[in-house]
């Protein structure tokens, strides 16, 4: 159900539900430990039972920004990769329409999820975050590649999620969930904030407990998180303009 391949020269994992024609899809964003779904029975199941084709390509530690990264491409960027090869690659193969594809992503690839759609909404009209570890700025200078990517930390806290969030133009359909114990969680409650002063309706999850900043968590949040974004992108679909 699981098949690698490459997508303008970068490996790609892509899950096809075995059974009919998928009804929607979703891009996943690893996390900065480049851990792919393809080893996670709690999502293949839930693509599997709701058929759902899942993208999920690898973006190396690039946090999934708009800025070079080496270790990704020595010229283009994730966001340009994600926007310009994968997404038309999704929406060509199974022939999904602009409301079909749904954006998820875990730790790094949550607050890169939860980025990209604030920058972009009308493509990606669902989001959803497992664990975003929006506050990324606070490893610069910690000999990762964010040192090469950005001047300073200010530059790179400058391009976090809660800086692209605009207070007309987002995403109709936002989720974005955090173990309490996890050291990420004050950039979430920040995000939070933000959007509830400026009306940006959204839903969140700051109280399961299920094992902090960690696969047990990750895992335990996969149903609630794919079945939000089905219902945004069954909503959308039904939407005549």
């Amino acid at each position: 159900m699981w098949t690698q391949i490459e997508i303008a020269a970068k490996t790609t994992d892509v899950f096809d539900p075995p059974i009919g024609r998928p009804l929607f899809g979703i891009l996943h964003l690893h996390d900065v430990g480049l851990t792919m779904l393809r080893d996670k029975p709690a999502f293949t199941r839930l693509f599997d039972e709701l058929r759902i084709a899942c993208v999920c390509p690898h973006g190396q530690r690039s946090w999934w920004s708009d800025r070079v990264c080496a270790e990704f491409d020595p010229i283009l960027t994730p966001e340009k990769h994600l926007l310009d090869n994968v997404l038309p690659y999704i929406r060509k193969r199974w022939g999904f329409g602009d409301r079909h594809v749904g954006l998820q992503g875990i730790s790094m690839g949550g607050q890169g999820a939860l980025r990209l759609a604030f920058k972009h909404p009308q493509r990606f009209p669902v989001v959803a975050g497992i664990a975003s570890a929006i506050d990324y700025h606070d490893l610069y200078g910690q000999g990762s590649p964010l040192d090469e990517m950005y001047d300073s930390k200010e530059q790179c806290r400058q391009d976090t999620a809660p800086l692209h969030l605009h207070p007309v133009h987002y995403p109709a359909h936002i989720f974005y969930c955090i173990d309490p114990d996890d050291p990420w969680v004050r950039g979430n409650d920040r995000l939070h904030e933000k959007m509830t002063a400026l009306g940006v309706p959204h839903e969140f999850d700051f109280t399961t407990r299920a094992g902090g900043h960690s696969w047990d968590y990750f895992n335990h949040m996969a149903e609630p998180v794919v079945r939000f974004i089905v219902a945004g992108l069954e909503q959308e679909s039904r939407r005549l303009l």
